[in-house]
């Protein structure tokens, strides 16, 4: 199956048809693209092309998708299935907060450790995840394989510290700092903004309370 050729948009709505999938009752047995656009508000061609790039064994006429060996395709082509692990920096609210979700592991990450500068936190853990030293952020790496970065300090210091993983073979990095991340070609970064998001949930609200109020 070739992934290469896979667009963003599609990637983006992958995971969504997935946790659909997995919401429906145990005894559904298949369902059709048409079903699942439905379900989901969105367009039925755009889904069967979505699913047929992602689904091994693909859907068959009048009868659909089987549907655990859809979710196991999409699993699969997600990623899902194969378990990488990563490294977080920076144990505030935020971070804390990530460090408590038990969702990750159904995506296949594992936040194997994570790091920060205050005395206080060093040491200890939160769940089974133990707090180092940011110092040790390279050691820690190497001897856990990481390729994978997550940052969630402020803005001053995500270039610092996002230098600091790619020194620790760190191919792979989660900003959710505020901060443009400069780094090499072949440095996957991805950025998420929440500012963006709730700048743009605040603006379609207005742009509804405004058609609204006409």
């Amino acid at each position: 199956m070739d992934k290469s050729n896979i667009s963003k948009p599609t990637l983006r709505r992958l995971p969504v048809y997935l946790n659909y999938l997995k919401s429906l009752p145990e005894d559904t047995k298949t369902i059709s693209a048409t079903a699942v656009a439905g379900a989901l508000g969105l367009n039925e061609v755009q889904v069967r092309k979505d699913l047929s790039a992602a689904s091994r064994s693909g859907g068959k006429p009048k009868m659909g998708y089987d549907v655990t060996q859809l979710v196991a395709d999409l699993e699969e082509f997600l990623g899902y299935r194969s378990t990488k692990s990563a490294v977080l920096i920076g144990v505030g609210r935020l971070g804390g907060a990530l460090l408590s979700f038990k969702g990750f592991s159904e995506c296949g990450i594992e936040i194997a450790a994570a790091f920060d500068n205050d005395p206080a936190k060093i040491g200890t853990a939160i769940g089974d995840i133990p707090i180092y030293d940011i110092r040790e952020l390279g050691e820690v790496c190497q001897e856990k394989g990481i390729l994978i970065g997550i940052i969630t300090t402020n803005p001053t210091e995500a270039q610092t510290l996002c230098d600091k993983m790619l020194d620790s073979g760190i191919l792979a990095i989660w900003n959710f700092s505020t901060a443009h991340l400069e780094v090499p070609d072949g440095i996957i970064v991805h950025n998420e903004n929440l500012a963006v998001s709730l700048a743009m949930i605040s603006h379609a609200l207005e742009e509804r309370m405004g058609t609204t109020e006409e």
